[in-house]
């Protein structure tokens, strides 16, 4: 039993905070500054300026978050601080109101990502999609506009949409992410 366990104890979480771009950083230190546990996700960098100058730089891979880990309560307080705009909310959870409940981000999602980020050599880019592996969608704009299918994973880990043809198998498609919508 751990101490987050604990009768009486509340529960600590990872919040997503949304900030202003740019000031990732410096919320992250004031944050810090008032005891509270955050995460920047950054990556070092080799920046190279058309002067021909090089420095390492921690360049952010999330712009615009700043991860808390903190009680509900703490979460309720925080997002009155002038410099958090708000918390992200889930999407994807059913509240049965308008209101949708905030995000919340596992300890071994966080560990993982931290890992990665320190860990491999070569740029993290973050894909911001809702969708899975398997997930029923259909295109919202350009030539295949109302086309319904699902997403699929391919070998090398890119993902595409593909349209089932009971007989023949499937047909695939690279489709962009922001030109889908999940159904179902």
């Amino acid at each position: 039993m751990g101490v987050d366990d604990a009768v009486g104890v509340p529960k600590k979480n990872w919040y997503v905070a949304i900030v202003n771009s740019r000031h990732e950083k410096t919320v992250g230190d004031k944050l810090q500054k008032i005891n509270l546990e955050s995460y920047v996700a950054t990556q070092k960098e080799m920046r190279v300026w058309s002067n021909g100058r090089r420095k390492l730089i921690d360049r952010v891979v999330i712009t615009g978050v700043v991860f808390v880990r903190c009680t509900e309560t703490e979460r309720r307080n925080i997002v009155k601080l002038p410099y958090i705009n708000r918390f992200m909310v889930n999407r994807t959870a059913d509240s049965g109101s308008l209101n949708r409940p905030v995000a919340v981000i596992n300890d071994l999602e966080i560990a993982r990502l931290k890992f990665m980020l320190g860990q491999t050599e070569h740029p993290v880019e973050i894909n911001p999609t809702a969708f899975r592996v398997k997930d029923n969608v259909r295109v919202i704009r350009g030539s295949l506009r109302g086309l319904e299918g699902e997403i699929r994973e391919n070998s090398d880990g890119t993902h595409t949409l593909v349209v089932s043809l009971s007989l023949l198998g499937g047909a695939t498609v690279f489709i962009e992410p922001q030109d889908v919508e999940k159904i179902g």
